[in-house]
């Protein structure tokens, strides 16, 4: 195989980590203002408190990887896409200091404060992550110097927004089923009262982003007809998104997180497949300005180098992310110490 295809695995592999468990942090998030009482949102926060940072972990192997293995890909990317990453930055900045900040003080005043930028820094991650995803499927102006020669205004077309919107929508059913997991009592009652609503949006926005990219986007669905055995993935994720409300209303909590984690990572696995080799399209000529894995890729030698690397590097954080969630596993319990 060669390293360049499988480096662009391993950023794959690394998306579906970010997405999935950096994805119920944000649909935890979204949800933090619906909860009635200062209780309850306490609850939310440490729910996700011993973990959201180590979740973090994975966009930085992302964007390190991007950087090592697609050097001429980052640069792009990074300065034509300059304006959204400093929002997402400023996103998960806000974020993490309301998360910090919150419990510093007992002032209603100051917690509503740090509620509201805990849950908007949340959802504008939420939506800029889908936002960057509809723009690599629709493209962007690349010259013939594969430089971005586009406006920010350019990010906003509709199919990339509708992408977005449906971004926000999975993290926010993958994370009200975390908390149903993670929660007892009244807190409980209530995000099982969401749920449905979680599920019925996120279903709504998938099939519209479907029926947009196979009317708008064929490029997306042509790996169906060259390679006719890929069109499992599709399947399988239409029957992971169909099973998680089957599960949730059979009260099997554990099992709706575990396929709402497999409808992230075969969606994810659609894109890759609809993009690949193609890491970001040109909308003025993409067949000879567009960047590929084979045509920004590090020489062999590097990526061979890299991989040792990531075999050492990658089973340390895996490891680190076994041994917390097992710590914390089981029902949220509020403490002085806690959030």
């Amino acid at each position: 195989m060669d390293l360049a295809i499988l480096w662009y695995l391993v950023l794959g592999v690394a998306s579906m980590a970010y997405c999935i468990l950096d994805g119920f942090d944000l649909g935890v998030g979204a949800l933090h203002l619906f909860a009635k009482t200062d209780e309850q949102r306490r609850i939310f926060l440490n729910s996700i408190g011993p973990v959201w940072d180590g979740n973090e972990v994975w966009i930085v192997i992302m964007m390190g990887g991007l950087f090592a293995g697609f050097p001429n890909a980052y640069a792009t990317i990074f300065s034509g896409f300059y304006t959204l990453f400093m929002f997402l930055i400023a996103g998960l900045i806000f974020r993490a200091c309301a998360i910090e900040f919150r419990s510093k003080s007992e002032s209603p005043t100051w917690r509503s404060f740090w509620d509201v930028v805990f849950s908007v820094s949340s959802i504008l991650v939420g939506l800029i992550v889908g936002l960057m995803l509809g723009n690599m499927i629709e493209g962007v102006p690349l010259n013939s110097q594969q430089e971005y020669v586009g406006t920010f205004a350019d990010f906003f077309r509709p199919y990339s927004v509708i992408v977005a919107i449906t971004a926000m929508s999975l993290f926010a059913m993958h994370g009200t089923i975390y908390l149903t997991m993670k929660t007892e009592g009244d807190a409980h009652k209530i995000v099982r009262k969401w749920i449905n609503y979680a599920i019925a949006v996120f279903i709504f926005f998938y099939v519209v982003t479907s029926i947009a990219t196979i009317v708008y986007m064929p490029h997306m669905v042509q790996h169906i007809f060259d390679m006719p055995y890929t069109i499992i993935f599709p399947v399988l994720a239409l029957l992971a998104i169909l099973n998680v409300p089957r599960l949730v209303s059979k009260g099997r909590d554990g099992w709706a997180f575990i396929f709402s984690c497999l409808s992230i990572a075969f969606l994810l696995i659609l894109f890759g497949l609809g993009t690949y080799p193609t890491i970001v399209r040109s909308t003025i000529d993409p067949d000879t300005n567009s960047l590929t894995i084979f045509n920004v890729a590090s020489s062999q030698a590097t990526l061979r180098n890299l991989l040792v690397v990531v075999l050492i590097g990658v089973p340390l954080v895996l490891a680190y992310g076994f041994w917390i969630y097992r710590i914390f596993r089981g029902k949220v319990q509020l403490h002085k110490s806690s959030y």
